[in-house]
């Protein structure tokens, strides 16, 4: 099993990205990925990239913090979910989002790390940006 950890600081509120994250339409636009359903509560389901990314919400800890499930198309029938457990901390204008992603099958902790910042992160930072 492979883990990391990668940031993206971001220009706006903690509370922002954290609602942005569990929003259907929010999620989607930040990510620059197809349609997103999310659920904003523990226990809830979530895809993302048009179904490639699939999980369930496990805690969830308004503005600080959220924990999930997570497996793409990549896992095997057999491989468990791995987890990301998401922190957010706003401070001097910005917000600092933590993803420590770990529970990854061998040979895919490269590729969800490129993954996070050139499909997640690249994006965020546009959508956040003030103008």
């Amino acid at each position: 099993m492979e883990k990391f950890k990668v940031s993206v600081k971001l220009q706006c509120s903690a509370k922002d990205v954290f609602t942005g994250w569990l929003n259907n339409a929010s999620h989607s636009a930040f990510t620059g990925g197809k349609a997103a359903t999310t659920s904003p509560n523990e226990g809830g389901s979530f895809t993302a990239w048009d179904g490639y990314i699939t999980g369930t919400n496990v805690e969830i800890f308004p503005y600080k913090k959220i924990i999930q499930k997570w497996r793409t198309k990549d896992f095997s029938a057999e491989d468990e979910d791995s987890q990301i457990e998401i922190f957010f901390t706003f401070k001097d204008e910005h917000t600092l989002m933590s993803i420590t992603h770990t529970a990854i099958p061998d040979g895919l902790g490269d590729s969800f790390k490129k993954g996070w910042k050139e499909y997640y992160f690249s994006f965020m930072k546009k959508h956040f940006e003030k103008p």
